[in-house]
């Protein structure tokens, strides 16, 4: 029902609106979009303040997406069984929203990669080949290329690849036949919003000047 998926939306970008990095920042006394790269998420977290916090909003910003799913699948699980799966994607696209458009920040938050893979390890609840693939998938990027952002647009694009793919040879659980193109489009919708919040990064790995992971800035 159209209801469940705006309240879905809703309810995901309120989640969203947690930013870690932002919140962490705030402790140490500084405005973490200040720095960096201007962004609150977690590659900008990790240079400005350290692994630690890095990791930290690493985690905190995946698990609010990972919360916000399992919440909505619990509210309608009764009401909305056979779409579980087209439930989690709406609102893993809430969360998504809200960390990279917190409206309190001036809709500047993160790139949503945090909260993106945490969209994709709640759908292990319906189909484990998508966490598995993404994990594949970022890790031996980041091994062969050491760019984390090109890394990142890797496991999103190969989650819209495979959300495609294994749908249209009936591979996905959980997720039917008229619920496909609904599915397709919510992770095309959050890959492209991958690329737009990555534009300067696609920028600076074509005139190769992205740093890569653990390299430090030129004085």
């Amino acid at each position: 029902m159209i209801w469940q998926k705006i309240i879905c939306i809703v309810v995901g970008y309120v989640f969203g609106l947690f930013q870690t990095g932002f919140i962490i920042g705030k402790m140490h006394n500084i405005d973490i979009r200040e720095h960096g790269s201007g962004n609150s998420g977690t590659t900008n977290a990790m240079r400005t303040l350290g692994k630690k916090y890095g990791f930290l909003t690493y985690f905190g910003d995946a698990l609010k997406a990972v919360f916000a799913v399992l919440l909505m699948c619990f509210v309608f699980r009764d009401t909305a069984a056979g779409d579980m799966m087209v439930i989690a994607l709406y609102t893993g696209l809430g969360a998504i929203l809200g960390h990279n458009f917190p409206f309190y920040m001036n809709f500047k938050g993160g790139k949503g990669i945090a909260a993106s893979s945490g969209v994709i390890f709640s759908l292990v609840f319906f189909d484990w080949k998508f966490l598995v693939l993404g994990l594949v998938t970022f890790f031996v990027a980041l091994a062969i290329t050491k760019y984390v952002s090109f890394s990142s647009l890797c496991l999103m694009t190969g989650f819209f690849v495979e959300m495609v793919v294994w749908g249209q040879l009936n591979m996905v659980h959980h997720l039917n036949a008229d619920e496909k193109i609904e599915a397709y489009v919510l992770v095309g919708i959050m890959t492209v919003l991958s690329y737009i919040r990555h534009k300067d990064n696609i920028k600076r790995l074509a005139n190769g000047t992205e740093r890569k992971i653990g390299e430090k800035k030129e004085a």
